[in-house]
């Protein structure tokens, strides 16, 4: 099995926060808005892979996170 080259995560819209969910990691942060969440999940997973052997996780040096937006659900007028 080859090392994972990105660090997928999800972004979703909860009640009050967006919400971040890495795919990859046991990782969930939040923020009030989408650039608050995006800079908790590079912090977040920064310190969660700190002193960490990447190789053993499965993962590429410095691997990027590629972030999936989901959209906000719509309420269909009638």
């Amino acid at each position: 099995m080859g090392l994972q080259r990105t660090i997928k995560a999800v972004v979703r819209r909860s009640d009050e926060f967006y919400v971040a969910e890495c795919l990859e990691i046991p990782l969930v942060t939040q923020g009030h808005t989408v650039d608050e969440t995006l800079s908790n999940l590079q912090e977040a997973v920064a310190l969660h892979l700190e002193g960490e052997d990447l190789m053993a996780l499965g993962l590429v040096p410095n691997p990027p996170i590629f972030v999936t937006l989901e959209p906000e659900p719509t309420l269909a007028s009638a």
